[in-house]
């Protein structure tokens, strides 16, 4: 590894280092994932496009290799792979304007000790008095990024509730719970896309250990 290099995929052969380091942590986190990534209600394939989704949100290198890599063995086209992202970019900037709701309860004064109320979300409109061109272009690519395409509206949607709970935007959390059960998704499937959440997020905490491995050696 040169000095320079932070992020090499080779680095990740250092994770098997972590299963000496702190065993029975590291195999209840293995078994954990291989369970929350397998065949249920959800199939694999579209779990692997949730996790690429979720991956380009936590940033993680590591994560994004491995798992472009398994959605493709699963036969995963780099279109239906580029759709998911486009639904994790959505999010990701959905999550920032959302979050802006809250900017405009504080910077009118409005804030009491509930900073996250549904009645907040009446203010959207208040963005676009404010930026109104702005605005629309981001409704217009949010429309785009969930509409159906190789991904269906389900799957879409499935993405976006795994992404709202990585980004932690509460308000997505609702809406997109919402859109799940319009579609008519039951509770099960929606738990089975927040736990593959729920491993990629830790597991890009574990994936960048081997990073601070590199940088305790070096």
């Amino acid at each position: 590894m040169t000095q320079n290099s932070l992020y090499q995929k080779s680095n990740i052969r250092r994770l098997q280092e972590l299963a000496k380091l702190a065993p029975d942590t590291f195999k209840a986190f293995a078994e954990f994932d291989k369970l929350a990534l397998a065949d249920g209600l959800i199939p694999r394939k579209t779990k692997e496009l949730i996790a690429v989704a979720v991956a380009h949100v936590t940033g993680c290198a590591y994560c994004i290799d491995a798992h472009v890599s398994a959605a493709k063995r699963l036969e995963a086209s780099k279109e239906e792979m580029f759709e998911a992202i486009m639904v994790a970019t959505a999010l990701k900037a959905g999550s920032a304007m959302a979050h802006g709701l809250n900017a405009l309860q504080a910077f009118d004064g409005d804030n009491q000790d509930d900073l996250y109320t549904k009645t907040n979300m009446a203010r959207f409109m208040d963005f676009n008095e404010l930026s109104p061109e702005a605005f629309s272009a981001f409704n217009q690519f949010d429309r785009e990024a969930l509409k159906p395409g190789l991904l269906s509206r389900k799957e879409k949607e499935l993405i976006a509730i795994a992404v709202a709970h990585v980004t932690g935007c509460p308000y997505c959390i609702e809406v997109h719970t919402k859109n799940l059960k319009k579609l008519g998704v039951p509770r099960e499937e929606l738990a089975e896309a927040i736990f593959v959440a729920t491993a990629l997020k830790a597991g890009s905490a574990l994936a960048h250990s081997v990073n601070a491995l590199n940088a305790y050696d070096f």
